[in-house]
């Protein structure tokens, strides 16, 4: 089949099915885990022919830009708090509650990531396949881990816009959290994969190396610098996105690690004067709809199909009780703010323990470098979607029986 003509069956599946799929059900389901769940049932069944070029060069290109740019745009909304949903009359944290709510956001990630490296190690990895094919059986287990301490920022944010303004204050509250848990997984994505690839870093070290260390020191410092300036011109503004963007994204790959990378890490780089005067949240959205399925619907065709089956939702299936649990224990043990009930701290967890579009990237990156295995990621990705299906549901029926059982509490005797 031509370039062109595979392209436009491409997107006709990955981005046009998808999006009246989302529309049809009334858009309870993030729009961002639909390609995936057409690419795994695509895989899973093998209905589409070899012959018709999907997935297309063209559509992986595409996609790749799309989920560059989502990975760009949550860099933004990491420093830029505006463009999370508030409350009008929203303020920042008291200073006395500063330390506590810390104290939360590391609970709420240390503990599932620590839980989920364990229970990697002493059981998942010994199972067939499982075994990563680079690293060695912790850096495996790390992995896994990883993503399952991970909290969706981009997807998050679009379900606490869904949920709207009724229960803003937990939803303001997770989403704070998420912003730290977000930037923390990046972080130690990169730090993974540093470690991981750190003896051929190391050794294969050239100009193009350190050329790229300065790439990455240059922009953070430009950033820096420009935080303190005069704001330009919101033309010089957009005119200088894309330099951060190809810059950081560069670098990164330069160095061996993900260009996803270096494109979140150039987006965090950005001053938050600037991004106050941009349309972060359309542009994400953008690439959510129009470009970024392409790239997920891929990641879920190229799954090996016979990895799919009742072993692989089983493993799934106990990733994800691993995963909220351990995220609702975090909340439960340290709070996120004093004046929280039982209930309603629970209801905090339940959205942070969304997975979203951010686990399938670092769960793809991880792939990529050999540090999950086929078996691991088609587990991972399925435990993705599955998080991000319970999410909207689980919240509102916390909220929902702790209204409830105020509505009782109040009642005369």
């Amino acid at each position: 089949m031509p370039d062109l003509a595979a392209l436009a069956l491409d997107a006709l599946i990955f981005i046009g099915l998808a999006w009246v799929a989302w529309r049809a059900l009334g858009r309870s389901i993030p729009i961002a885990v639909i390609p995936i769940i057409i690419g795994l049932l695509l895989a899973a069944t093998g209905v589409l022919p070899a012959s018709w070029g999907v997935p297309s060069k063209l559509g992986d290109q595409i996609g790749f830009l799309g989920v560059l740019l989502l990975a760009f745009t949550a860099g933004l909304e990491t420093r830029q708090s505006a463009h999370l949903p508030t409350a009008a009359d929203a303020t920042p944290l008291p200073r006395t509650q500063a330390l506590r709510f810390v104290a939360s956001a590391g609970m709420a990630l240390l503990l599932p990531f620590a839980l989920g490296t364990l229970a990697a190690h002493y059981y998942f990895t010994g199972l067939p396949g499982w075994d990563a094919p680079k690293g060695g059986a912790w850096m495996g287990a790390l992995a896994i881990g990883l993503c399952i301490a991970v909290s969706a920022l981009p997807v998050l944010i679009g379900i606490v816009r869904e949920l709207g303004p009724l229960h803003r204050p937990l939803t303001q509250l997770a989403l704070r959290i998420a912003v730290i848990d977000d930037a923390v997984l990046w972080t130690g994505l990169a730090l993974l994969l540093l470690v991981a690839e750190g003896g051929s870093l190391l050794a294969g070290a050239s100009t193009t190396h350190v050329f790229a260390v300065g790439v990455i020191i240059v922009l953070a410092a430009a950033g820096s610098l420009a935080s303190r300036l005069r704001t330009p011109p919101t033309w010089l503004v957009w005119l200088s996105l894309p330099v951060f963007l190809v810059a950081g994204a560069w670098a990164s790959s330069q160095l061996g690690l993900h260009a996803l990378l270096g494109a979140y890490f150039g987006g965090a780089m950005v001053p938050p004067s600037w991004t106050k005067r941009l349309l972060v949240e359309r542009l994400g959205q953008i690439a959510l709809i129009g470009l970024a399925p392409l790239f997920f619907g891929h990641s879920g065709l190229k799954i090996d199909g016979s990895v799919l089956g009742w072993a692989s939702l089983q493993a799934s299936l106990v990733l994800l009780v691993l995963a909220v649990v351990a995220k609702l224990v975090a909340v439960m043990l340290c709070p996120p703010a004093s004046t929280l009930s039982r209930r309603e701290a629970l209801a905090v967890g339940a959205l942070l323990q969304c997975k979203g579009l951010m686990e399938i990237v670092a769960a793809t990156i991880l792939r990529d470098h050999g540090l999950l295995s086929e078996h691991a990621f088609a587990a991972l990705v399925t435990l993705a979607v599955l998080s991000t299906l319970l999410t909207g549901p689980f919240f509102r029926t916390l909220v929902k029986r702790h209204a409830t059982a105020d509505a009782h509490g109040r009642q005369p005797a």
